[in-house]
């Protein structure tokens, strides 16, 4: 089962790898620093997510 946290997680990556390839394309280093930082808050995010669905199975 996915939970809001693992959707939202992988949201943020997709968001921050479209921004960093934007940044990237226009030659703006701070549009494609913030999509490196999306991006790893939303890795983030979704392993957060998967713990809680871990933990749920297990109890």
């Amino acid at each position: 089962m996915v939970n809001k946290d693992q959707v939202a997680g992988l949201a943020k990556q997709i968001k921050g790898s479209v921004k960093k390839a934007a940044g990237k394309a226009t030659g703006n280093r701070r549009v494609q620093a913030e999509g490196s930082a999306d991006k790893i808050a939303g890795k983030l995010q979704k392993a957060y997510g998967d713990v809680k669905d871990r933990v749920r199975k297990a109890l």
